[in-house]
């Protein structure tokens, strides 16, 4: 049996990255390489970078010369590798490099430097593929690229144009994922609620059914696999109200993850963002009054050019009234390439800074309102981890890596992927602090 060739692979950027990491992971694993945990213990090395912001691309250029001095042999894709020069001229030494979502074209790189040693014992791969996220939740990418041009991002330059997958290819991978034991399916794309324009809703075909490409469908369909199913990256378009009744119903995870960016209407049109002429806050108290137990998370730029005192005002009492339940801050950073970098009233990095801090910090009050007011709940929720201490899991309110946690003072005999009932006995301004309930322990549920 030949030995077989290892590659090391360091994977930077959004779970989209991640997505493609796995793709790439999982063609190398199909061909017979295997995967070194170390640079030392590889062949050659394939870096996935980032590009979207100046402290991701030092990043991601930093990693490929820690690479490149650990173990010589590199290959770049990614982001950053759309980014014609950039890397080049930082690290000419690189074998190759690719942009986004270009699995097939690493694929061609490796072989041309590394060729591989077919073995038929471990050129098998289990039909889901391989996934880098623990065994229990996994990232589902429904599309590539983007549509819209707003003036902060270069993402449509790096990834492209949307491109929907065929409704038919998600499910099945969607299904693949549920029958190998994963718990919770976490949707993405750079626009999920755009998913099928790109294709005018063209109905597909799945167990023998049509299916519409379409946001709607696609949840109704997840919702039969009987695992959580959450949504991000929702922009606020109206046809995302018929996502509500679903969630009313326990069919997908009552959990959107809403980019609003900002609440002044002069600062969303420079900012040309989707929806930019919705009433958010009246949406928002639809989807509430339809499901209110709804979990609403968004992101938001400070110090975006040409945002005055007054207008950042109009944010924080957006904030105020929108009671989101989960909420991020950016200071506006200028992106290479971006045209908000050549609007006027460039606003000073400290103020940026400090009206980032200011928001987050009336969002600390009100997400520690509204955890406290869970205190006392029983609720379901995932294991992500259990040691000497206890168990650490997530409700449904809670993503994985951005949003809270629960820690369970018990481990009650849990493992990783089980859902359990607990009881809510405590709350600080991110994570909740529970107990076993009584007589409700329902791993598998």
């Amino acid at each position: 049996m030949p030995n077989p060739k290892r590659i090391g692979l360091v994977s930077l950027g959004c779970p989209k990255a991640l997505v493609d990491s796995e793709q790439i992971v999982t063609k190398l694993r199909a061909e017979g390489y295997v995967i070194s945990p170390t640079y030392e213990g590889a062949d050659l090395v394939i870096v996935n970078t980032c590009g979207f912001i100046d402290a991701a691309v030092e990043e991601s250029l930093e990693a490929i010369g820690e690479a490149l001095a650990a173990n010589g042999k590199v290959i770049v894709t990614g982001c950053l590798g759309a980014k014609e020069g950039v890397i080049e001229k930082a690290h000419p030494r690189v074998l190759a490099i690719t942009g986004p979502h270009a699995a097939d074209e690493v694929l061609q790189h490796v072989h041309a430097h590394l060729p591989p040693s077919h073995d038929p014992f471990t050129s098998l791969v289990p039909p889901q593929g391989i996934k880098l996220t623990p065994q229990h939740f996994a990232y589902l990418k429904i599309s590539e690229g983007c549509n819209h041009s707003c003036t902060f991002c270069i993402i449509p330059s790096l990834r492209g144009p949307l491109v929907s997958r065929p409704i038919g290819d998600v499910l099945q991978e969607a299904k693949n994922l549920a029958e190998a034991g994963v718990r919770e399916l976490l949707v993405i794309s750079q626009d999920t609620s755009a998913y099928g324009v790109d294709l005018k809703y063209r109905t597909g075909f799945f167990g023998g059914r049509p299916v519409k490409t379409r946001l709607k469908e696609l949840c109704e369909a997840l919702g039969e696999l009987g695992i959580w199913v959450r949504l991000h990256y929702v922009y606020p378009y109206p046809s995302v109200d018929e996502l509500l009744p679903l969630m009313a119903a326990g069919k997908i995870l009552p959990y959107l993850d809403v980019p609003f960016q900002h609440a002044s209407p002069r600062i969303l049109k420079a900012m040309k963002r989707p929806a930019s002429a919705e009433n958010n806050l009246e949406r928002i108290r639809a989807w509430r009054a339809v499901c209110p137990n709804i979990t609403l998370r968004s992101t938001f730029i400070a110090g975006f050019p040409g945002e005055t005192e007054a207008e950042f005002e109009e944010l924080l009492d957006f904030i105020r009234e929108a009671r989101l339940d989960r909420v991020g801050c950016f200071a506006y950073s200028p992106v290479d390439g971006a045209s908000a970098n050549e609007l006027p009233g460039a606003v000073p990095e400290e103020v940026r800074e400090e009206r980032c801090r200011r928001l987050m910090e009336v969002q600390e009050d009100i997400s520690a309102e509204l955890l406290a007011a869970k205190i006392g709940r029983e609720i379901t929720v995932l294991v992500d981890a259990v040691d000497d201490e206890g168990t650490i899991a997530r409700s449904s309110a809670d993503a994985p890596e951005i949003d809270g946690l629960v820690f369970v003072n018990d481990y009650h005999d849990c493992a990783p992927g089980d859902l359990i009932r607990v009881t809510v006995i405590d709350a600080d301004e991110h994570d909740l602090y529970a107990e076993i309930a009584d007589g409700c322990y329902c791993s598998g549920e």
